[in-house]
């Protein structure tokens, strides 16, 4: 059994198989998941695991270069706005729908309890060299 780190096998091995600028997306339990691309549906009740939690924990194990948000989060959730300020990574913000269209290029999208509004953000992979 692992020591440290992110203990759910499924998004281990996701992180452990990135390449440079591939993408995940962390999203709340509303928006919707493209056709083919892979779900790792963390959601166990409304608000649980929540957004925060599960950034945090996925942002410890990954290089992350960049985020993409929906332009909408700045008016309508900036508790999860601020979750995402504190990577302290450039980035981009682009309408709902550009973020939604965005999505059907993700590696994977890992499916939170959260119940709050525009709570998605798409991390891309950095380089840990």
């Amino acid at each position: 059994m692992k020591r440290h780190g992110i203990l759910n096998s499924h998004i281990s091995k996701v992180l452990t198989d990135l390449g440079h600028t591939d993408m995940v997306v962390i999203a709340d339990c509303g928006l919707p998941i493209p056709a083919g691309v892979e779900r790792i549906d963390l959601a166990l009740e409304l608000g649980t695991p929540s957004f925060a939690d599960v950034v945090r924990v996925v942002a410890d194990d990954m290089a992350i270069e960049q985020v993409t948000l929906a332009t909408e989060i700045n008016d309508t959730n900036v508790n999860a706005l601020e979750v995402v300020n504190q990577l302290d990574v450039p980035q981009d913000f682009v309408s709902h729908e550009a973020f939604k269209e965005l999505t059907k290029q993700a590696k994977v999208i890992i499916r939170t309890g959260e119940a709050t509004p525009y709570a998605n953000v798409i991390l891309h992979a950095g380089v840990i060299f």
